[in-house]
């Protein structure tokens, strides 16, 4: 099975994007990044913010995630960078980069496909 974790801007989801749903709902859906789990069998394990400019505490963070989830034996098959990251962080190389370098497992860039030209519409 794949366990999924999402690392988003922590910016975006305390002030903008409200509890994550757009991602969920890409992830229920299978929509955007997450069509390559159409036909697996996959949950979402956690949605992880990157601790804040410049990306400073993502390593620390990603550490807490594998330590509060070893007793119940779930660790992450891949980690997805949220499109709020990949769209709007001027720091997301550096980010990326320390991602990659620590979690050993593919790491996606990008997450759903959501992105309103007009909330209002």
């Amino acid at each position: 099975m794949e366990k999924i974790l999402i690392v988003g801007c922590s910016k975006v989801m305390d002030n903008v994007c409200i509890a994550c749903s757009r991602c969920m709902v890409g992830f229920n859906r299978r929509e955007g990044t997450f069509e390559q789990y159409v036909d697996t069998d996959a949950e979402l394990i956690g949605i992880l913010g990157c601790g804040d400019c410049p990306g400073a505490g993502i390593v620390t963070r990603l550490a807490q995630v594998k330590l509060w989830n070893a007793p119940m034996g779930e660790k992450p098959t891949a980690v997805h960078v949220a499109t709020c990251l990949m769209d709007h962080c001027p720091h997301k190389d550096t980010i990326l980069a320390k991602i990659k370098a620590k979690v050993g497992v593919p790491v996606i860039e990008g997450s759903h496909p959501y992105k309103p030209e007009n909330i209002y519409a």
